[in-house]
């Protein structure tokens, strides 16, 4: 074997991943939930050409999900198994933590403002994954940048905090408005 082959991973790897078929099959077992309540989700627009119609996009992607997936599946089933498939899987779950995170970060931008919200959001995520110092700080003038961009840059139209209703009549404007 020459050096530059033990440099570079081989491009098909002979063992399985920890998690690989518990991954593969969480996923196809969820885009085929997905796939069948397409019907419910979605509707056939006479009159329509293919490409227009609200149900092909989602049903081509989430078919291919489960074509591809079954496909490596296949492939990789009679490979050896690395040990290790219930550890990858609690780190998965333990990852679930930062879509809570962003729930409660949607849930109280209509409390106290998108202002308020992002900048604790970006900072407090900083500080969860163990920053601290200058990093904080960038996490923060990054919340800022982001509701800058989005109210006050592109006009988008996020409902303003409950908290600004408390602000004088001049600022409580400039708060509903820009931040």
């Amino acid at each position: 074997m020459h050096q530059q082959d033990e440099d570079h991973p081989h491009v098909f790897p002979e063992s399985r991943k920890p998690g690989e078929i518990l991954f593969v099959t969480i996923s196809m077992t969820i885009a085929l939930l997905l796939l069948a309540a397409i019907p419910w989700q979605t509707t056939w627009l006479p009159g329509k050409g293919l490409a227009a119609q609200p149900r092909l996009w989602p049903a081509l992607s989430l078919g291919g999900i489960v074509l591809f997936g079954l496909l490596n599946a296949m492939s990789r089933v009679r490979v050896t198994r690395t040990p290790g498939r219930w550890q990858e899987a609690g780190v998965w779950l333990r990852s679930l933590e930062f879509i809570g995170w962003y729930m409660l970060y949607v849930l109280v931008i209509p409390v106290i403002g998108y202002l308020i919200a992002t900048l604790a959001f970006c900072t407090g995520l900083a500080l969860r994954m163990g920053y601290r110092g200058r990093t904080v700080w960038i996490a923060a003038g990054f919340g800022l940048f982001v509701v800058l961009f989005f109210k006050s840059g592109m006009n988008v139209k996020i409902p303003s905090g409950a908290i600004y209703d408390h602000a004088p009549g001049s600022l409580r404007y400039i708060l509903m408005r820009y931040f």
